[in-house]
């Protein structure tokens, strides 16, 4: 790379080498943080090069190397784009367990045939048969969730260094199990970021080997960056124009319609994200509950591998035909033009949500869900959602989700943090 590191840049690229080459026995996580716009990527890029690794491909049989991966599909589907083959956290260490359907039907025949001879039962075997109705009822309630097991044959056992983006959504199990491989690992982290929904970051927790504090002269020149900065910080961004194209407006002084051509509309809550869906999908004058293949925005909310799809990936869907009951078929472009051989199936369910919230829906229609490819509107989406990804152009709706001041302060950052361009805040 032509690229002049500054001094703190130097000591921080001179630092993972150290560690790597002199300390990774002794300590196994190497933590290079930074704040928006102080080169993290850079500087590990610099470092794998000073330390003669090759970036590892994504798939295949190639040993040895830097190993790059990051919590969200969409994350590493970025860093993909941008030259680095990355995977998720998730499919480089785990495998999935799925109860068969004969497993399945298996259970649900010994419930059966026990509730229907309790009536015929004495006192003490009808208490020992009602423990056993509870214990298949729990059972056949999670059922249909598949359980992801540790892969001992993971890729990771091949890598020299596994290098981590985005790691402010790893939660401590994840973190425990990537650690388990016994590999040296170089997390980037952001603790201005927002921590994973249930738990704390596991790797933002503990104190930074290197804390990056130097804004490059460019970032530090984007009013983008300042008011990310402020957002950090606690202070109140004020009102009106910071650049040309970087605003902060009342809530009321933006339609839907103008919404539509703002950009990537970020907000905090579940039913914030449905209302906006709702009203920017009307002024899009696409009034039907369900996909018509009319250049609607549609979001991937699971990651569908076998099929290239990844959770946050925006796809396009064409020849659309109503299956009845949960599901539609249509064919299927993905945002990068990629065109997904055949005809597939798509979950109804969380366009149904739009119509009407129902948090039993999934756990009700799990059978049939199985297979179905799962998408929803994606005018809006949560910042939890938008984590990993950035867009040109960033519409912030502040619904002031966060409950304290330093949530609040997270939220905001992460959410400022996704334009690359061009922003807007209504609050």
């Amino acid at each position: 790379m032509s690229i002049t590191p500054s001094p703190q840049q130097a000591d921080a690229i001179a630092a993972i080498v150290h560690w790597y080459r002199q300390c990774r026995s002794q300590q196994q996580v190497f933590r290079l943080f930074g704040y928006a716009g102080t080169g993290k990527s850079t500087i590990t890029a610099l470092a794998i090069q000073a330390l003669g690794l090759d970036p590892m491909p994504r798939i295949g049989a190639i040993t040895g190397g830097a190993l790059f991966a990051a919590f969200t599909g969409k994350a590493a589907l970025v860093m993909t784009r941008k030259g680095t083959p990355a995977s998720t956290i998730h499919s480089l260490i785990y495998r999935v367990s799925e109860a068969t359907p004969e497993e399945i039907a298996r259970v649900e025949k010994e419930l059966f045939d026990l509730q229907r001879d309790l009536g015929r039962m004495g006192p003490a075997e009808r208490t020992f048969a009602e423990t056993q109705i509870r214990r298949l009822e729990l059972r056949l309630a999670d059922i249909h969730r598949p359980t992801f097991l540790l892969n001992d044959q993971s890729r990771v056992r091949d890598a020299d260094l596994i290098v981590l983006d985005e790691v402010s959504m790893v939660g401590p199990e994840m973190a425990a199990d990537l650690l388990a491989f016994g590999k040296p690992v170089l997390v980037l982290g952001d603790p201005g970021q927002l921590p994973p929904i249930k738990a704390t970051g596991a790797f933002t927790e503990a104190k930074p080997d290197v804390m990056l504090t130097e804004i490059h002269r460019q970032a530090g020149e984007s009013a983008i960056i300042r008011l990310a900065t402020l957002a950090r910080q606690g202070i109140a961004i004020p009102p009106g124009p910071h650049d040309e194209h970087v605003w902060k407006l009342p809530r009321d002084a933006v339609s839907a319609a103008q919404m539509l051509r703002g950009g990537q509309v970020i907000c905090g809550r579940n039913n914030t994200r449905l209302w906006l869906n709702s009203a920017m999908k009307a002024a899009a004058g696409f009034p039907a509950p369900y996909p018509a293949g009319q250049s609607e925005k549609i979001i991937c909310l699971k990651n569908r591998h076998d099929l290239g799809l990844v959770n946050g990936m925006f796809v396009s869907l064409a020849d659309i035909r109503d299956e009845g009951g949960l599901a539609f078929s249509a064919t299927v472009t993905t945002e990068d033009g990629t065109a997904i051989s055949g005809r597939h199936r798509f979950y109804k369910g969380h366009y149904d949500d739009h119509v009407q919230r129902d948090p039993d829906r999934e756990r009700r229609d799990w059978r049939e869900l199985r297979g179905l490819i799962e998408t929803s509107w994606g005018y809006a989406i949560t910042c939890h959602k938008a984590q990993g990804s950035q867009w040109e152009n960033v519409i912030v709706y502040d619904d002031r989700l966060s409950r304290t001041a330093e949530e609040r302060a997270r939220w905001l950052y992460t959410a400022i943090t996704r334009a690359e361009r061009g922003l807007v805040i209504l609050d």
